[in-house]
């Protein structure tokens, strides 16, 4: 059995900008332009050869994460300067945390498989539909990836119960906008009562396990209540369309 190594070994672990670079999964010159503008630190100077450390890597890999998910390199930049370096490997934790899926990896299959969850013909349109909504990445040859196997399985089960593919489809993006409003005020919420007075306080290192675990606990929270919100509305929802059409087969019947 290998051993692992430990915090403070890995710490002190060194890297020539080559290393990483390869490590971080950018070129060297994107982490010179970094270095550059003050994004990470000065590495340690040997003679003439510049040694980096584990924080400038996280460093790194957080911009790189940023930058994938759409932020632009002010905006970027403008987030990693009003934090301490070392902050970086703990922001990673987190953004971590919430890329976790719910329930397993993304999961890659042949298109006929995805069309056998929902027990229908294979049907590129709809694939090409679910691509739209980032569910599902096209991958070479004839598989597809799963983005969000849970979505999609539970469509597939509506489908598999005699709602139309088209009709599945077209109510993710119904749910994914209301959802969204939720999201950003709950988010909001939290921001303000429970993570902005860490960040008033300059991010403080003992203080970061507590973030970290809040976050990660908020996540089934949020989940259970939005579930239970949901079904309640539903059963509601139920009786009363199953009152109009009672009440429409009454007034027929006269």
């Amino acid at each position: 059995m290998i051993p692992c190594m430990s915090d403070e070994a890995a710490s002190a672990e060194e890297f020539t900008v080559d290393e990483l670079a390869a490590r971080a999964q950018m070129t060297v010159r994107n982490v010179r332009a970094y270095a550059g503008r003050g994004l990470i630190e000065a590495p340690r100077l040997a003679g003439r050869t510049g040694y980096y450390n584990r924080e400038h890597l996280q460093r790194l890999q957080l911009i790189r994460q940023l930058l994938e998910r759409g932020f632009t390199l002010a905006a970027v930049e403008k987030a990693i300067q009003g934090t301490p370096h070392k902050a970086a490997g703990h922001t990673l934790d987190l953004m971590t945390i919430l890329d976790l899926p719910d329930e397993g990896e993304a999961e890659i299959m042949p298109r006929e498989d995805l069309a056998a969850l929902a027990g229908v013909e294979r049907d590129d349109a709809l694939i090409e539909s679910l691509v739209g909504l980032g569910l599902v990445e096209k991958l070479d040859g004839d598989r597809v990836r799963l983005v969000e196997p849970a979505v999609v399985r539970a469509g597939a089960a509506a489908v598999t119960m005699g709602l139309a593919p088209e009709t599945v489809i077209g109510l993710f993006p119904i749910l994914q906008r209301h959802l969204r409003v939720i999201t950003d005020t709950f988010v909001r919420d939290v921001v303000a009562e429970l993570i902005q007075p860490f960040i008033d306080a300059g991010f403080p290192e003992d203080d970061w396990e507590r973030i970290i675990s809040l976050v990660d606990g908020l996540l089934p929270i949020a989940s259970q209540v939005t579930l239970g919100i949901f079904r309640s509305e539903f059963r509601q929802s139920i009786d009363v369309e199953i009152g109009e059409q009672i009440t429409g087969l009454a007034s027929e019947g006269r």
